[in-house]
């Protein structure tokens, strides 16, 4: 299995698919998040796109060190990731907190992303408006999913849950990400933002409110918001095909390096 060994010691679990050729796309998980949780559209985009997909350190087959990290620490693991893998810039897609890497990134090196896919994802706590639905406590997982999919989708809800249980994250690097993440607001430095950028949301995220992408979209130059009717914050695995469309026609209209 491909694995990056960073100066730390911490090795990342990386997988590349697609054609070598493409036009190359980072996936950044959410927190607690791993490859498989992508589903299918991980194979949708790699049928289009040379898709680059890593685990972040605390995430699925990566290591979990339990020590302190920042949103730089997961900026740079990722940039550690593109120099290994000798791809100097690509269009870079983060999922909720993968979704604040990214913006990091962007806002860090902003010569390394050729464009933004930032989806289900907010500015910063600070700036955050705050879920707008709760679930039962003994079942926080449903926060995930929009209620239609809960009530119709029962199968695909079953998979779903027994694939993040495959490599469940232990409690200390959540705990972990989470600090990192309590460090995050980039609501005023996202005028800065000088890439092409589309904001992917589920209109019925019970996890992060779909106000979070209007406000993404209006402090960002020239963003697309792109909202997915009935879709919760896992969109990408209720609603896959649409997905691909709007991330696929999106890196194809914007293309290669400025």
């Amino acid at each position: 299995m491909p694995f990056l060994e960073r100066p730390d010691g911490c090795r990342l679990y990386y997988e590349v698919h697609g054609d070598a050729s493409a036009e190359p796309l980072v996936l950044l998980e959410g927190l607690g998040g791993d490859i498989p949780g992508w589903g299918r559209h991980l194979d949708g985009l790699a049928r289009e796109l040379r898709v680059i997909a890593f685990d972040f350190r605390g995430n699925g087959r990566s290591d979990k060190p339990d020590e302190a990290m920042t949103m730089k620490t997961f900026v740079e693991d990722t940039i550690g990731l593109m120099d290994h893998l000798g791809v100097r810039s690509a269009h870079v897609y983060g999922q909720s907190f993968g979704g604040m890497v990214a913006m990091e990134l962007a806002l860090a090196f902003p010569d390394r992303a050729r464009s933004l896919i930032l989806a289900a994802t907010h500015p910063g706590a600070s700036h955050a408006v705050g879920p707008r639905s709760r679930v039962p406590k003994d079942r926080p997982w449903l926060a995930l999913y929009s209620p239609a999919f809960v009530r119709g989708q029962p199968e695909q809800l079953e998979e779903h849950r027994r694939t993040a249980l495959r490599n469940p994250q232990p409690r200390h690097a959540g705990r972990r990400q989470w600090e990192a993440m309590q460090g995050f607001d980039a609501y005023d430095r996202l005028p800065d933002v000088r890439v092409p950028t589309v904001v992917l949301h589920g209109l019925d995220d019970l996890t992060v409110d779909p106000e979070n992408a209007r406000i993404l979209a209006s402090r960002i130059p020239g963003a697309r918001l792109a909202l997915l009717e009935g879709a919760g914050h896992v969109y990408h695995w209720e609603r896959p095909e649409e997905a691909d469309r709007v991330v696929v026609g999106f890196v194809t209209e914007v293309g290669g390096p400025r």
